[in-house]
């Protein structure tokens, strides 16, 4: 009878602690979380692969922004030589379903840096998508990319 009594306290205790542990683990889990938008910006009239794919030519130390809300400035990198751009967020700070509706990237250097035949006014312009998550250790990275640039006139 003590036995029965013993087992049964120990699966009550542990229908009561493992709610609890898991709902713990998620607020862990945000804390060891990243929010990673990349990409690659090419020098061509929509900053996107060309139709020639491997011969377009990518668009260096050009100035990518994170916008959101009102044109708010929240992030920026630079390209790299590769045309390579990466932003991490803390997804404390920031909603994955308010970065997909209300931001987008914003790049502020004209075509014109990378290819004189290019426009010198207007940005380039991309909303934003969300293609999943990538686990690195113990970091879970929610991956983010451009969904296509478009030329705005000014």
């Amino acid at each position: 009878m003590a036995l029965r009594s013993l087992i049964f306290v120990s699966i009550l205790f542990a229908a009561i602690a493992f709610p609890m542990a898991e709902a713990q683990l998620g607020i862990i889990g945000n804390l060891l979380g990243l929010l990673r938008i990349q990409g690659i910006l090419y020098c061509t009239p929509t900053g996107n692969i060309g139709v020639n794919g491997t011969a377009t030519p990518v668009f260096p130390n050009a100035l990518v922004q994170l916008q959101c809300g009102d044109g708010n400035v929240v992030s920026s990198a630079t390209t790299n030589a590769s045309g390579l751009f990466s932003m991490l967020l803390d997804p404390l700070n920031f909603l994955l379903s308010t970065l997909l509706s209300n931001c987008k990237l914003v790049v502020g250097t004209p075509l014109a840096t990378c290819n004189a035949s290019l426009p010198s006014i207007g940005t380039l312009e991309s909303t934003l998508k969300f293609i999943g998550n990538t686990l690195l250790g113990i970091l879970n990275v929610g991956n983010i990319i451009p969904t296509g640039f478009q030329l705005i006139p000014v």
